[in-house]
């Protein structure tokens, strides 16, 4: 089951003075068909840069996509259960109708979920721990490290026996040359 994630999200009334205009559970929640213990809940998008803080437009969508829009960001967290309950099999089907990456030409063989995206990631380990995975080398991330990916070849590996859950902030990016 994914965590429920609780979203605060500020905004100004009529007379310009801070208030809170989202206080509860979020529900851009993406949970893929064959996976119940993986999920992405999408917190707030920004399809602009710089962004626009007029407005009390609620931004997360009922619909995650995988990329941010372009010229926009997206914050997330994601929850990574242990590989041994992931559903590797059913990751392609998992990303169908969305904007996945490059799921193709990656090391399937080294790790299934190995995509690239175009996007500036800012990763945050929130909850447990997680193997990052790059085309030559890995290295383990902790609960409160902090991985900066830059539009390269990746994968997640959780080898622990519990959940991993990371805050991600994704920002389109120019891809690498």
């Amino acid at each position: 089951m994914i965590k429920p994630i609780r979203r605060v999200v500020t905004g100004h009334n009529e007379q310009g003075r801070s208030i809170f205009i989202v206080d509860g559970n979020a529900t851009s929640v993406y949970s893929p068909k064959g996976q119940p213990n993986v999920g992405m809940t999408d917190l707030w998008i920004q399809d602009t840069a710089p962004a626009d803080n007029s407005g009390n437009r609620d931004t997360a969508p009922k619909t995650v996509t995988l990329m941010p829009p372009d010229k926009g960001s997206v914050c997330r967290v994601v929850q990574f259960p242990p590989d041994a309950e992931r559903n590797f099999a059913a990751m392609p089907e998992h990303f169908q109708g969305m904007d996945a990456g490059d799921f193709l030409a990656k090391d399937k063989a080294r790790h299934p979920a190995f995509h690239k995206t175009n996007s500036l990631d800012y990763i945050f380990v929130l909850k447990g721990e997680i193997w990052a995975l790059v085309d030559e080398e890995e290295v383990l991330l902790r609960e409160g490290d902090c991985l900066i990916q830059r539009g390269t070849s990746h994968a997640w590996s959780n080898r622990s026996s519990e959940p991993c859950l990371v805050a991600a902030i994704l920002i389109d990016a120019a891809p690498a040359s």
